[in-house]
C-alpha cells in the first residue's frame, strides 16, 4: 500500500494527504508520517507545493480527531467491539484510557505526536469519558499542527535529517525512524534522477538547435 501511495502522492498532494491522515486518526493502518515526510521532499524538489501539503494533513488529522472523538461520544458500540476482538486494539484502547484519565487534555495533544499510535484510541476514549469538546479541539488542533510541522519538516529536511535519524535507528530506538530514513534515501535517489532526466533533455537540445 505504502508504494502505491507515494507513486500517487505527486499528482494528488495535499488531497490525498487529507484523506491519509482523516484515515490514520481513525485507527486505519495508513502510513501517515511517512506520507508526510515524503510529501515534504517531493514540495523541495518542486513537484508539490509546501504550504498546500502541509495544510492538507492538518485539516484531514483535524477531522478525523473530530470524527473519532464523536463517534466515542455518540456510544455507536464502536469501541465496545474494538475491545471485545482483544489484542492490540484492546490493549491500546486501555492504555489510551489510563493515559486520557491521568493527563486530560495534555493526553490529547502528546498522543498526536509524541505517541501517537495511542492517538487514535485517545479519540475515542476522550469522547466516551465526556471530556468537554472545546478541550478535545484545542489539544487536537496544537498536537496536530505539531506533528504535521515534524513530518513535513523532516521531509523538506531531507539529507540534512538523515545524520540525525540513523543513530535512532542505529540503536534501535525504532521502526519509524528505520522507515523515515528509507523514504529519505529513496527521494534525494528521485531527486538525482530527475536532475538527471532534465540535464539529458537540456544538453539534448543544445546540441540540437532545431529542437
Amino acid at each position: 500500500m505504502t508504494e502505491t501511495l507515494l507513486t500517487i502522492l505527486p499528482d494528488y498532494g495535499a488531497y490525498l494527504l487529507l484523506l491519509v491522515t482523516l484515515l490514520s486518526c481513525l485507527a486505519m493502518p495508513i502510513p501517515a508520517s511517512v506520507m508526510m515526510i515524503a510529501a515534504g521532499g517531493f514540495a523541495m524538489a518542486g513537484d508539490l507545493t509546501l504550504w498546500h501539503v502541509a495544510l492538507g494533513a492538518l485539516v484531514g488529522a483535524i477531522l478525523g480527531d473530530q470524527l473519532g472523538f464523536h463517534i466515542g461520544r455518540l456510544g455507536t458500540g464502536h469501541v465496545e467491539r474494538m475491545e471485545a476482538k482483544g489484542g492490540k486494539q484492546a490493549y491500546a484502547l486501555r492504555k489510551a484510557t489510563e493515559f486520557t484519565r491521568q493527563r486530560g487534555i495534555w493526553a490529547v495533544f502528546f498522543s498526536r505526536w509524541l505517541v501517537s499510535p495511542l492517538g487514535p484510541y485517545v479519540n475515542f476514549t476522550a469522547g466516551a469519558a465526556k471530556m468537554g469538546w472545546i478541550a478535545f479541539t484545542l489539544g487536537s488542533i496544537a498536537g496536530e499542527a505539531a506533528w504535521v510541522a515534524i513530518y513535513v519538516g523532516m521531509g523538506a529536511g531531507a539529507m540534512d535529517q538523515v545524520a540525525y535519524l540513523w543513530p535512532l535507528v542505529r540503536d534501535g530506538i525504532g521502526f519509524n525512524a528505520a522507515v523515515a530514513v528509507a523514504v529519505l534515501l529513496g527521494l534525494r535517489l528521485w531527486h538525482l534522477h530527475r536532475a538527471h532526466q532534465k540535464q539529458a533533455k537540456l544538453d539534448a537540445a543544445q546540441a540540437d538547435p532545431k529542437a
